[in-house]
């Protein structure tokens, strides 16, 4: 069959519904057999890069795989910062890229060309875990399902080119792939190693007085929600989360306790990891963020590390062990029962009385939000990188409402695609919280939404630039943005939108936005040297970090000098 027939069955088959992408010229071919027919469902936007976060948003809150298609060059290059994103936080995506056919490559350059024919390739090998050229056409069909099979069980974006002149090249379809399911299972567990595992971490659990539990997000990427709930149950631990695993485990659950960075965690989760004599770290990555700059809290003597297929049991390793696996077959145990009094904790300052004339401020705007998430429960979250990335920590969802951040990467412009690709894939309306400076370089592709059917609450907080710089900046003037008419922008491009400057201006401004069936933007107005409570410690922290790497890295040179 024709490549472009083939590879339209065989993400169908795969259960892709809808692509993310532009047209242009050296893929308008391969874009149109996409779309012929309705046989997948297109979304397009104003530009690349936020095609790239709206799959991104769409693959992350569906758990499926998604799909982008960028012509050559100029396309392609637009999209490779998202598809950075989406590797570095392990998001099944497929990229599908048009390119110059055989007789055009012959010339001295085509169009969109930077340097050579195959430069975009190069680059996309260093942002996928896979990327192939198809060129031939006796190999086409394995090649597809190769980059697929390693996109699906690896959670990392993959990489397709398919020059114009190849797309209605006939092409042998091999037996195995015209028999698949559509889906690759994940590879077993050695069932010795995962015996031996969980028999070792029980007898842990039988000398422990004050255990606890770390959610990471290879829990939610490995699908090991329930099993995770159903341990913590039988345990009756207290569970937190790390911040690029917030909602792993259901916020409004009676043993969540809150989130955990390190020394920017609320003082009583600082205080009861420290106390705790077994932690079970399970699908926790280290990175930066997640451990608020710091060294690991947890020593190793003290923790079971569940992660990338291996399980660390103190000292133990034991590899070849699924997470998923592992949290199930510990969860049928005979466990004991701790049976902790548990209280959710977060960093945010209450008062008996709010005083709902006030002049708002980032604190506030969180805790208005929490009160409306609170009793409005069908909403999923998307918080944008800078000080929203902080401050949305302090959110608290229920009723099954997910969160989304791009909190290890942390690009900005994530925030307003990924949540209309999110509520395209999941049906469920979406918040956004975003901050000026980054709703100017992605916010505008919100005027797709009513054509796409979707009504994203946008909550924009307006401090006049660059806020989360500002502490350390000796050049505040650098970090101003353009003072845009927020508020009357959405009215422009289809939905409504309302400035605030009050709490009790928010409360009534997002009771609306509920009521509402189109796209709501709520400007929220803040003094310029505002911030979310995380944001302003961790800042300080890191300029002091700074400093000190500064100092020592000067001492060094000194030290060089003298020696020369």
């Amino acid at each position: 069959m024709p490549l472009g027939d083939f590879l339209v069955a065989y993400l169908k088959r795969a259960g892709v519904t809808h692509l993310f992408g532009l047209p242009g010229d050296l893929v308008l071919g391969l874009f149109h057999r996409f779309g012929r027919d309705r046989d997948l469902e297109i979304v397009t936007f104003s530009h690349e890069p936020s095609v790239g976060f709206a799959a991104d948003g769409y693959a992350r809150s569906t758990r499926r795989l998604g799909l982008v298609c960028v012509t050559y060059g100029a396309g392609g290059h637009n999209v490779l910062n998202p598809i950075a994103g989406a590797y570095a936080e392990q998001v099944p995506l497929l990229v599908v890229s048009g390119g110059p056919g055989e007789a055009e490559q012959k010339l001295s350059g085509i169009h969109h060309q930077a340097k050579e024919v195959e430069g975009q390739w190069r680059m996309f090998r260093e942002v996928t875990v896979d990327a192939r050229i198809l060129r031939h056409p006796e190999r086409a069909a394995e090649e597809v399902h190769e980059v697929v099979r390693a996109i699906l069980t690896q959670h990392r974006p993959g990489y397709l080119e398919i020059h114009r002149d190849f797309v209605d090249v006939r092409i042998p379809v091999p037996r195995e792939i015209r028999d698949w399911n559509g889906r690759f299972e994940p590879p077993p567990s050695d069932p010795r190693k995962l015996r031996e595992a969980v028999a070792d971490t029980v007898e842990r659990l039988s000398r422990a007085k004050r255990p606890l539990v770390i959610g990471g997000i290879e829990a939610y990427r490995a699908g090991a929600e329930r099993e995770l709930i159903r341990l913590a149950e039988r345990l009756g631990v207290p569970v937190v989360t790390t911040p690029d695993a917030k909602g792993s485990f259901p916020m409004d659950h009676p043993l969540h306790m809150g989130i955990h960075m390190g020394p920017f965690s609320p003082p009583a989760i600082e205080r009861r990891v420290a106390e705790a004599d077994l932690v079970l770290a399970l699908g926790t990555v280290l990175t930066d963020l997640n451990l608020g700059a710091a060294k690991p809290q947890v020593p190793r003597e003290r923790a079971v590390w569940a992660v990338g297929n291996r399980v660390n049991v103190s000292f133990h390793t034991y590899t070849d062990v699924a997470l998923a696996d592992f949290v199930a077959a510990l969860a049928r145990e005979d466990l004991p029962r701790f049976r902790e009094k548990v209280v959710y904790c977060d960093n945010l300052k209450r008062t008996k009385q709010p005083d709902l004339a006030a002049p708002l401020c980032v604190n506030d705007l969180l805790l208005e939000i929490n009160h409306f998430l609170d009793g409005h429960l069908a909403y999923d979250v998307f918080a944008e990188s800078g000080d929203s990335l902080f401050g949305g920590l302090e959110l608290r969802l229920r009723a099954g409402g997910l969160y989304f951040s791009q909190s290890y990467y942390a690009s900005m412009g994530f925030a307003v695609p990924a949540a209309i690709g999110a509520e395209i894939g999941r049906g469920r309306r979406t918040l956004v919280l975003t901050g000026d400076g980054a709703f100017q370089m992605t916010g505008p592709e919100i005027s797709h939404a009513p054509r796409h059917g979707v009504a994203p609450v946008v909550v924009l907080v307006n401090n006049s630039g660059w806020q989360i710089f500002r502490p350390v900046s000796p050049r505040t003037d650098l970090l101003e943005v353009p003072p845009w008419p927020y508020a009357e922008l959405a009215q422009q491009w289809g939905g409504v939108g309302f400035r605030v400057d009050t709490r009790g201006e928010l409360r009534e401004a997002l009771r609306a936005a509920h009521e509402l069936r189109e796209f709501v933007l709520i400007e929220c107005r803040v003094p310029p040297d505002d911030l979310s409570p995380i944001s302003r410690r961790y800042i300080r922290e890191s300029a002091r970090r700074g400093r000190g790497a500064a100092r020592v890295a000067a001492g060094r040179g000194a030290s060089s000098r003298k020696r020369a």
